[in-house]
């Protein structure tokens, strides 16, 4: 059950408990790039997006809509919610001698961080988490280029653009639509929100690389989601 409204009186599960019906489940790839900057400013809703190749299959033929399944990040060590993260201790900033080779160290130093952080990208370990996703062109904002905006079911504690992301998508939620405000369009993406947490809680949709949840495996395979 949820307390959020729902005027539409949309059901909180999608599909049977056994699991993901054909077509699905759909797979997507890509490294996280910055989107239209809308959803953590404007919605409080943070968006990760992808590339969308209109040139695969499924989603050249796909509806526009909302989806949902599940999502795998290759976090850094680096990021706080890795699993390898670890942190860095507190301790006194250190005043060091400013020398006329200043311009040179800092050249070497930006080129130090660059491949530090390709360094680091490349010792990542899978994490997988629910998502819910929107494909299309976003009528409320007019969008002239198709997207892919994911929304992952998970409290970050910094973002990760430049990280690979992998998406097994399970299912179909709603077509998307226009709305006479944002506040309309905010509690539609709530309630989505809960329709993929109730759905994907079921042992027929949950993948089995989580281990066992109350008491029992999943029955999905998500072997892909951390190859």
């Amino acid at each position: 059950m949820t307390s959020l409204p729902n005027p539409d009186n949309r059901p909180l599960l999608i599909g049977p408990p056994t699991g993901p019906e054909a077509p699905f489940p759909f797979r997507m790839e890509g490294k996280v790039i910055s989107g239209f900057g809308r959803g953590s400013k404007e919605l409080g809703i943070p968006t990760a997006n992808l590339p969308v190749d209109d040139e695969t299959t499924w989603i050249k033929n796909i509806d526009s809509g909302i989806y949902f399944g599940w999502a795998s990040l290759k976090l850094p060590a680096s990021h706080p919610n890795s699993v390898l993260y670890q942190k860095p201790p507190t301790s006194e900033p250190v005043m060091e001698p400013v020398s006329a080779a200043v311009p040179q160290q800092g050249q070497q130093s930006e080129l130090s961080a660059k491949e530090e952080k390709e360094k680091d990208q490349q010792t990542g370990q899978w994490q997988i988490y629910p998502m819910v996703m929107s494909i299309g062109y976003n009528p409320f904002y007019k969008n002239t280029v198709r997207s892919a905006e994911v929304h992952v079911l998970e409290k970050f504690g910094a973002d990760f653009y430049g990280v690979e992301m992998r998406l097994l998508i399970t299912g179909f939620i709603r077509n998307e639509k226009d709305y006479s405000g944002l506040e309309a369009l905010i509690a539609d993406i709530e309630f989505d929100c809960e329709v993929a947490r109730h759905s994907l809680a079921r042992k027929g949709w949950r993948v089995r690389e989580l281990g066992v949840v109350q008491g029992e495996e999943g029955g999905l395979d998500g072997g892909w989601l951390v190859r």
